[in-house]
């Protein structure tokens, strides 16, 4: 099995990683949304939209949790940021730790839920608001630095847009058409399944997240060549490689 996984070409090992952390990514967003009063931990997106309607008053939309969000996914990014740093783009032991360190923190997230349930405007609630954020701030960044084209693991919007406009009706040749639709389709029944799973408890959901995750992690350390890292950047490329995958 280890020799099956080291043997697998990187991108595409890569890839079907990076579609799992997107799956994920689909149930913890359905948790937060629908369990922690309207907040997602995973879409940036919809917190910006979220709160510039509640800064007016919109149907009592929350503004504390979701300014909670996006400054903890912006904390968990930088984290991510400066660890990768040094690296060119690929699978290391640094990939690897951070996302051990994810899904580690989801599976105490979900032991604190199992023990507590979270309600709207509870220190409580807030704080593990804002641990899923960072959590999926460095995952956004690890999946941004492995550098899986069209998966972000956290949003779809760039992702349906190219699948629309690469595809034959937009004149194109439907490049990438497979990867970009299996990260919709997968963040789709990510949300699905993290709905039901509240139906259940809410601690289920960032559990199944949490094994995830370290699934990913696993799989990506054990198939990484050993002794391989990512190679260090040539002094005065650090700017030019951020600037590149923006």
């Amino acid at each position: 099995m280890l020799q099956k996984l080291k043997s697998t070409e990187p991108a595409r090992l890569h890839l079907i990683l990076m579609l799992v952390l997107t799956f994920s990514t689909g149930v913890i967003d359905a948790v937060g949304y629908l369990g922690l009063d309207r907040v997602f931990t995973g879409n940036m997106t919809g917190n910006v939209v979220i709160l510039g309607m509640a800064l007016i008053g919109a149907d009592n939309l929350p503004v504390v949790g979701p300014s909670i969000a996006l400054a903890c996914f912006m904390l968990g990014a930088v984290i991510a940021g400066r660890a990768f740093r040094p690296e060119a783009a690929g699978w290391s032991r640094r990939t690897t730790a951070l996302l051990t360190a994810v899904g580690t923190a989801m599976a105490g997230v979900a032991v604190v839920l199992f023990f507590h349930a979270p309600h709207a405007g509870d220190p409580v609630t807030l704080g593990i608001t804002g641990a899923l954020a960072v959590a999926m701030g460095i995952q956004a960044a690890t999946a941004r630095h492995l550098s899986v084209k069209d998966v972000t693991t956290v949003v779809v919007t760039s992702t349906l847009t190219g699948l629309a406009a690469d595809s034959r009706f937009g004149g194109g040749n439907g490049a990438h058409a497979g990867r970009r639709l299996g990260a919709v389709v997968l963040i789709l029944a990510g949300a699905t399944a993290g709905a039901a799973l509240l139906h259940v408890h809410p601690g289920f959901g960032v559990l199944l997240t949490a094994l995830l995750t370290l699934g990913v992690a696993l799989t990506g350390g054990a198939a990484r060549p050993r002794g391989q890292e990512g190679a260090p950047l040539p002094a005065g490329t650090v700017e030019e490689e951020a600037v590149g995958r923006a």
